[in-house]
């Protein structure tokens, strides 16, 4: 579950597709990332141009992987768009991806250790989106976390290169508060569907039934569930930046911007007081890049 603006991508990123068919990997996945309008975006801005195009790829396989369940018709077509990212994969592991944007990443793997089984847990994320809708408790929420962002994270890592392990812990954090945070930004979308990502132990916390969530009610019991949830991503953040080795501050400097605007969205979504069933709470493209810019500067003045 992530930004999903653009259903129609996924006819540019799908099985067959004569556009698809007709551009080279890198230049496809360039085009899936820019009309995104992802936060992504604005960090890759900031790399190197081979480091840039492996980004791309990685960013561009993941998003029809996510829309595969959040875009197709119904859940026949998902597993049929799922398995078909599952083959790619199988042989995008044994050199032979067909699909432009599998190859991008076969390339962009042959410079950069991309591990592929960071590749099959976001697979795998995808697949506990298309068969459960419900979490029991903050365990199994941040096992999925874990697939769909941290995956992302371990295998962004890798390109951004990094001299401490450190940045592993750094990248798992990262990517649980950005999907926690994503988790509270698309409440209501996420409510549509019928699905509800908080625990449900965290439910009975709070007094809050599924019927208010479902039901969209921004009730005192749920404004302070969803306070609970948004200090629970304000801890994995702080975790993050706990484990940022200093001398890996200007080589992870595209997920640090990453960390900052994500940060700041949690902040405009508390800012609302949880404005976020009718609504969906976002920052500008200029605030974004301004976020970028100053991370940008900090990092140009702090000492190597």
């Amino acid at each position: 579950m992530s930004d999903r603006r653009h259903a129609a991508v996924f006819e540019t990123a799908g099985p067959a597709t004569a556009s698809a068919a007709d551009l080279p990997g890198g230049a496809l996945a360039r085009r899936v990332t820019r009309q995104s309008g992802s936060n992504f975006y604005y960090a890759y801005l900031l790399l190197p141009r081979a480091k840039r195009r492996a980004i791309y790829a990685v960013y561009a396989l993941a998003r029809p992987v996510d829309d595969a369940v959040d875009e197709a018709p119904g859940p026949e077509e998902a597993r049929a768009r799922l398995e078909f990212w599952r083959e790619e994969v199988r042989l995008l592991g044994r050199g032979a991806a067909r699909h432009p944007i599998a190859r991008a990443v076969a390339e962009a793997r042959e410079r950069f250790p991309i591990p592929l089984e960071a590749i099959e847990d976001l697979l795998e994320g995808a697949r506990m989106d298309l068969e459960q809708n419900r979490y029991a408790d903050f365990e199994e929420l941040s096992s999925y976390c874990e697939r769909v962002a941290s995956a992302v994270g371990r295998m962004c890592i890798e390109i951004f290169g990094y001299r401490s392990t450190s940045a592993r812990r750094y990248a798992n954090d990262l990517g649980i508060a950005l999907q926690l945070t994503n988790i509270l930004r698309d409440i209501g979308s996420d409510a549509r569907r019928g699905r509800l990502y908080l625990p449900a132990e965290d439910l009975a916390r709070f007094g809050v039934g599924e019927e208010d969530l479902l039901g969209g009610k921004r009730t005192e019991r749920v404004i302070a569930l969803l306070s609970f949830e948004a200090a629970r991503a304000r801890r994995f953040y702080r975790s993050a930046t706990g484990s940022l080795d200093p001398r890996d501050r200007r080589s992870l400097l595209a997920a640090e911007v990453m960390r900052r605007i994500y940060s700041a969205l949690l902040d405009e979504i508390e800012r609302s007081s949880f404005d976020v069933f009718d609504r969906r709470i976002g920052l500008s493209r200029t605030r974004r890049a301004g976020v970028a810019l100053r991370v940008l500067a900090r990092t140009a003045l702090a000492p190597w």
